[in-house]
């Protein structure tokens, strides 16, 4: 999706101003909504819609229907800004969009308020008077100075101002303006919930473990709403995927699958929404590492503690059957063997359902030979942990890897053709799945874990997702034709979550891998994940060792330095 002006070559759609502007308008559809290809953009009466997102709860949309459309049905009638960003208060889902109002000459743009869809913007400089939104990045192109568009309103841009001769640059900054979300009762999804300060009570008991014959009833009743409310989530974001042409009996829906307690979570509710006969593809990514390999030859095998050597060797064994090609101990990662050991348990707790383990190995030289285009798609991110972040999830998102039906059979190569892949992002942020909110705890008690997650982080978190992660993510997998969901970033698991007193999401005065994400541990105990809610976070950049692949400070830490030649 994309709009520019002035006109600068033979346009999908274009819609001219008198004056100096010419708009010209470019989308695309994945079509995941809806029996019937859409041609955007959406185009009628003067009125231009570029759309790129998914309306999961706030408009009644058939499963024949796209939401697209339905959404340009809204804004046509809307006769004033506010009723553009009533409109989008009432929509739940990720969405960027670019809307032309012919009647008033306006151009209104936002994303979602969490950026669950990348939207860039290049505003005009003296340089390079063009101004541009784009979903996707040129790269780092010296032309042009793009940025994450800012998820705290909805922009409109008065074109009617741009019709007289002057400083075109200068003239555009004086007809930008922001109109805030409409947020309460009549726009229930206009912006995050704040989160819950209370303090727990002075004789708060600990619980014994994660089993719910001890809990007391508040946590056993938030127990039983985080899993409703992400059974309602997941079964939003996997239902009325239609079929490709010729991709009967292949996976439409794809896990981003570490074997942590999110993605298994993820996973095990997705089962109960997906016809029986359709396999479920888990996306498990593996780096060569050179500094991993270097680490096994000198002993420390994948920079596993020395008591999990043996059963790394043990996996390692099951690992390598069946295929003498290639040197399975470097990719034998941290999340391969919590992934090998998580596709058992759900084996295991669901009977019938084909669950395609995709191990996805990346070579070293692969990974470099494909950098130079992950730094373009991500930019403007441009950070080292951007990088490993993204490698990680261009690989797993392309899908190429292999996949055996039994742990004693033979490996075959398998590309996951599934277009909707869900992630869980967003559990660390707002169940205090991060190690600083035990170390808070220790200096300055609940108060500080309080101040921590309510008021300095969470907020922040979730201020900084949309221009630290969700903006990069969506380009990088988009670029397959792929689109991700998040089912704990709903806004309606957002706001339950956010409601909630801190003491019912984690308790650090409990061991690792009980005390963090405490909520969500009891929940994946209550439907029967029982070793995935024993399971510790690891990043992914670590867990599947795409992070620190070289030697030198400018693999550690910084920004990287992307040239104009990245764009390619």
């Amino acid at each position: 999706m994309s709009i520019s002006f002035p006109l600068r070559s033979a346009p999908c759609s274009s819609s001219e101003i008198p004056g100096r502007c010419i708009l010209e308008f470019y989308a695309s559809e994945l079509r995941l909504r809806g029996n019937i290809p859409i041609v955007q953009p959406h185009t009628e009466s003067g009125d231009v819609l570029c759309w790129n997102g998914e309306v999961f709860e706030g408009l009644e949309i058939d499963p024949a229907d796209n939401d697209g459309q339905k959404v340009f049905e809204r804004f046509q009638r809307a006769s004033e800004p506010r009723s553009i960003s009533e409109i989008i208060g009432n929509i739940e889902g990720p969405y960027a969009f670019v809307f032309y109002q012919g009647s008033s000459k306006k151009l209104y743009f936002a994303r979602d308020p969490l950026g669950r869809r990348s939207l860039l913007i290049h505003k005009p400089t003296l340089a390079n008077p063009i101004f541009l939104l784009a979903s996707v990045s040129v790269g780092g192109d010296d032309a042009y100075e793009f940025e994450e568009l800012p998820t705290d309103g909805i922009f409109v841009l008065d074109l009617d101002t741009l019709r007289e001769p002057g400083n075109f640059v200068t003239d555009f900054h004086n007809s930008f303006v922001v109109i805030p979300r409409e947020s309460g009762e009549h726009a229930p999804f206009g912006a995050v919930k704040k989160v819950n300060q209370s303090l727990p009570p002075d004789n708060l008991p600990r619980i014994d473990g994660l089993d719910a014959i001890s809990l007391p009833i508040p946590l056993l009743e938030a127990v039983e709403q985080l899993i409703s409310h992400l059974d309602d989530s997941v079964m939003l974001r996997v239902r009325d995927i239609p079929q490709a042409l010729g991709d009967a009996g292949n996976a439409k829906v794809a896990i981003l699958f570490s074997g942590g307690i999110d993605s298994t979570m993820l996973a095990f509710v997705a089962h109960r929404h997906i016809s029986l006969d359709e396999p479920i593809d888990l996306l498990n990514v593996a780096f060569e590492n050179p500094r991993k390999k270097q680490v096994q030859l000198d002993g420390n095998i994948g920079a596993l503690p020395k008591k999990k050597k043996k059963h790394y060797f043990k996996m390692l064994e099951v690992g390598s059957s069946g295929d003498g090609d290639r040197d399975s101990s470097s990719y034998m990662v941290p999340d391969r063997i919590t992934g090998l050991q998580e596709v058992e348990e759900l084996r295991r707790l669901c009977p019938g359902r084909v669950w395609n383990f995709v191990e996805v190995d990346v070579p070293y030289e692969d990974s470099r030979a494909t950098r130079p285009a992950v730094e373009a798609a991500m930019y403007p991110s441009r950070t080292v942990m951007d990088l490993s972040l993204a490698l990680a999830l261009y690989f797993a998102s392309r899908g190429m890897g292999r996949v055996r039906d039994a742990s004693s059979s033979e490996y075959r190569p398998y590309t996951s053709l599934a277009k909707v892949l869900l992630s869980g992002l967003g559990s660390d942020e707002l169940l205090g799945g991060y190690g600083r909110h035990r170390s808070v705890f220790t200096t300055r008690g609940w108060q500080g874990v309080i101040d921590e997650i309510s008021v300095l982080q969470l907020q922040l978190e979730l201020d900084r997702i949309p221009t630290r992660n969700l903006g990069r993510d969506d380009r990088i997998i988009s670029s397959h034709g792929k689109e991700t969901r998040h089912p704990f970033l709903s806004l309606s698991v957002v706001s339950f979550l956010a409601g909630l007193p801190v003491h019912l999401k984690l308790d650090p005065r409990l061991e690792v891998g009980m005390g963090d994400k405490t909520l969500l541990r009891l929940a994946a105990r209550k439907v029967g994940l029982v070793e995935a809610s024993m399971r510790k976070k690891r990043a992914m950049q670590f867990g599947s060792h795409s992070a620190r692949m070289e030697g030198g400070e400018a693999d550690r830490r910084g920004d990287l330095t992307i040239s104009s030649t990245s764009a390619a």
